[in-house]
């Protein structure tokens, strides 16, 4: 079952903010997220006392687009619910939405109706009710009879209706990490409904996702909205609202008309009937006439469109056309156009770097290498919940502040992928997700400083850091050889790159050092990954004897799953009553074997499940996991890929079980281990003595000497003076 996230937007939103976060925990969503900006009644007071996770940004850091990006960015539901702070689910909202996506793979969005509240006006009412039965299948579709709602599930693809509505919509967050929402000012949900049918996405209309919810403003302020609403919707997705005086006059005279049948429907009549012909008559009169507007804003001058808006916005994000006659028949597809996403093309600094060269250094200080504090700036490629890299760098930079270096991180974000993400909320998710830090974190480098030691961290940050000045000396972290990452690409050809620009390397293992060396002529440094000793340890809970545990992430192609579930296939076929058990990805695994899915798992679930199990399978074709020695530290013995990199931590005959890159190897090794009780004994003890001196610390210590290496490299380049 996918896991789901809830964002809900919100400002001054106290009178359905408690009945809205009390249905969505009764639909059981996993995670609820609320982002107040600037609310000044008890929306805070309520979402605190619910006990959902509550981000505060200021007023003027809201924007329809990019707060949406930011509360999918700071969640990690599989699916990403979206509503407005007045929009309350009906019971079985989440079934619905689950059922929708299970309908096809390409499955990318899904909405659900808006059901008009009790005091809904009737005209409001009507039209909702109206509109969204519009999307539904009737019996027709099914050779019955029309005009009989099926009340079930409608798919829209390519050429349907591209409406999507953010008052209450899913998203799966594959889709929306390709498309993301737009920086526009109105209307994001529509356009990201109209750029997910282009990219070939599937999306889904549910009758069963109905929500409570009904904007009831008065007559002007309806007016106003619907001005804000066209223009939004010319502004995205280029419709004109047409308009002319006796098609307008029809159309208000057939929309009251049928609000007095809605009310007669009702039970009204009399007095109240003519309250509403006289409210329904100026309503969409007004309707006509500001949406007509609305879709030509940018022939308004700015201070009447001001005016007339609801939000006091003026002008419009389009040009004036020169005329309102429609264009002349083309045979070309209307074009999609898209605002500058970027300041400069992404791999700009790699040409400054290749038609400059680095920035020149600054002059080596005699002694520098041996200070006891240092200033060290750390630059940092994107990052998200999970990611390994970014722990170990974190683990350590955290450790060498503490030792009372001076330490700063600078994020270089090539594809703009956190551009939405504040500086003080990068800071907040590294101590959540990594380590505690307490120095500044900056994205980009406007505010840059200069630093002792300069620090690149994945590919991504190297170019970046050779263009930076004010340094005594860089250096290179490297924790894989990351141009394995990738086939035949730029981005190859980039991450090898890096290793050719003099950095003083400090890699994550020995074999990592010693190819860096070899293949690149780098100089280099090795440090050993840490364990947390205090997490990982033998748990008090009886060892099983039929028990493998696979980390099987295979979103990760150097893991090499293919290969290890080929290999459990065949251990299976050997033992069919063994117990097979995988984790590291929340994706079900398709395999020729029965299983047991862990999903994804923290530390001290790893733990122990690593001290209940027999023997665990962690591959590595490039440099090895830090699985591997978390297993051992809670007495598991592993099987790892011999010939690649393990050796170079763990010696030929350690206490990893080593085995080719072969199924029926890999199989043989795990069979071995469950069926030589001393040899299992043996792998268990040693293993736990082996990994017993790997310790963050122990890792800190050989970093920090790989930098002052780097800074000791640069005194002597000095010469003598004549």
């Amino acid at each position: 079952m996918k896991s789901v996230s809830a964002v809900i937007p919100v400002k001054n939103g106290e009178r359905y903010l408690q009945e809205l976060l009390a249905a969505l925990r009764r639909e059981g969503v996993d995670e609820i997220l609320v982002i107040d900006s600037g609310s000044r009644d008890r929306s805070l007071e309520i979402a605190r006392a619910a006990g959902v996770e509550l981000l505060e940004i200021e007023p003027g850091e809201f924007g329809h687009g990019p707060t949406r990006n930011l509360g999918a960015e700071r969640t990690i539901g599989e699916l990403i619910c979206f509503l407005t702070q007045d929009a309350t689910p009906c019971p079985g909202w989440l079934d619905a939405y689950r059922e929708a996506f299970a309908l096809d793979e390409h499955v990318g969005a899904a909405y659900g109706p808006h059901l008009p509240r009790a005091d809904t006006s009737p005209m409001i009412a009507r039209e909702l009710t109206e509109f969204f039965a519009g999307f539904e299948v009737d019996r027709a579709s099914g050779n019955g009879t029309a005009g009989h709602l099926l009340h079930i599930p409608a798919l829209q693809r390519p050429g349907d209706s591209t409406f999507l509505s953010n008052v209450n919509a899913c998203y799966a967050r594959d889709c929306w990490e390709e498309i993301r929402f737009r920086d526009v000012d109105y209307s994001e949900d529509q356009a990201f409904g109209s750029d997910l049918l282009d990219a070939g996405w599937v999306k889904v209309y549910h009758p069963g996702a109905a929500v409570l919810h009904a904007h009831d403003y008065g007559a002007i302020e309806f007016m106003r909205r619907y001005f804000d609403e066209y223009r939004g919707l010319r502004e995205t997705t280029g419709h004109v609202e047409p308009f002319g005086l006796l098609a307008a006059a029809r159309d208000v005279r057939a929309a009251v008309a049928g609000d007095r049948r809605w009310v007669a429907e009702q039970g009204l009549s009399g007095l109240e009937l003519a309250r509403v012909s006289a409210r329904a008559t100026l309503h969409h009169g007004g309707r006509r006439v500001f949406s007509a507007l609305g879709s030509r804003a940018a022939q308004i001058p700015g201070p009447v469109s001001s005016l007339l808006s609801l939000e006091g916005r003026s002008g419009s994000a389009i040009a004036a056309p020169a005329t309102d006659s429609p264009p002349q028949a083309s045979p070309l597809a209307p074009p999609k156009h898209l605002p500058q996403l970027l300041p400069h093309d992404d791999y700009s600094v790699v040409t400054d770097v290749w038609r400059e060269g680095a920035t020149p250094l600054l002059e080596p200080v005699p002694g520098m290498a041996e200070r006891e504090r240092l200033r060290l700036a750390m630059v940092i490629p994107p990052f998200a919940r999970g990611s390994g890299g970014h722990n170990t760098l974190f683990q350590i930079f955290s450790r060498l502040e503490r030792r009372g270096h001076s330490c700063s991180v600078w994020l270089a974000d090539y594809h703009n992928q956190l551009r939405e993400v504040w500086p003080a909320v990068l800071r907040h998710d590294i101590n959540e997700f990594f380590a505690s830090f307490q120095g500044p974190v900056y994205k980009g480098f406007d505010q840059w400083q200069g630093a002792d030691v300069v620090m690149a961290t994945g590919w991504q940050t190297v170019h970046a850091a050779l263009r930076l000045d004010q340094c005594r000396a860089r250096a290179y972290v490297v924790n894989d050889h990351e141009p394995e990452f990738f086939a035949t690409s730029t981005e190859r050809v980039l991450a090898e790159d890096t290793y050719r620009h003099d950095l003083h390397c400090i890699a994550a293992s020995p074999w990592l050092r010693d190819l860096l060396i070899e293949r690149y002529g780098a100089s280099a440094d090795a440090f050993q990954l840490g364990v947390e000793q205090e997490i990982y340890q033998p748990r008090p809970v009886e060892r099983r004897t039929d028990t493998v545990v696979y980390y099987a992430r295979h979103s990760t192609a150097r893991r090499a799953v293919p290969i290890g579930l080929l290999a459990l296939t065949e251990l299976h076929r050997k033992r069919p009553d063994l117990r097979i058990v995988l984790f590291g990805s929340p994706d079900i695994m398709y395999a020729a074997f029965p299983y047991e899915s862990m999903g994804l798992l923290s530390p001290t679930q790893l733990s122990w499940l690593y001290s209940e199990a027999t023997v665990g399978l962690c591959l590595s074709l490039t440099n090895f996991s830090l699985m591997p020695k978390e297993m051992l530290a809670c007495g598991l013995p592993c099987v790892e890929l011999a010939g690649v990199s393990a050796e170079s931590i763990f010696g030929e005959d350690g206490p990893l079980e080593l085995a080719s890159l072969d199924p029926r190897a890999i199989a043989d090794a795990l069979e071995l281990l469950l069926d030589d009780p001393e040899r299992w004994e043996r792998r268990s003890r040693e293993g736990i003595e082996f990994v017993a001196s790997h310790t963050w610390e122990h890792a800190t210590d050989e970093v920090e000497a790989g930098l002052r290496h780097a800074l000791r490299e640069r005194e002597a380049s000095l010469t003598p003076s004549a």
